[in-house]
């Protein structure tokens, strides 16, 4: 299929474009995962498995979704104190 049927079909939205799609070599952009490990003070583990019961997820799953959120909290607060010092805001 040439790109500008493909473009047509997708603008037109009347039929499912998937089946034109390639999706074998498919990858989500800065989503590669790298595998660490990290030492935790048993205090610490044993707080993150109370909150993991707590809101029903795994202790992976909690540190995962609080250390993205904590990123980026941090790039917000980066981004306003850039603004701020260059008379932005």
């Amino acid at each position: 299929m040439k790109a500008k049927d493909f473009d047509r079909k997708f603008d037109e939205g009347k039929e499912d474009i998937v089946d034109d799609l390639d999706l074998s070599a498919a990858r989500r952009v800065n989503q590669e995962h790298k595998r660490i490990n990290v030492d935790f003070p048993v205090w610490v583990v044993e707080s993150l498995d109370r909150e993991a019961a707590r809101i029903g997820v795994t202790r992976q799953s909690i540190i995962k979704v609080w250390l993205v959120e904590r990123l980026k909290a941090e790039t917000a607060n980066v981004l306003i104190n850039d603004a701020t010092e260059s008379g932005n805001l």
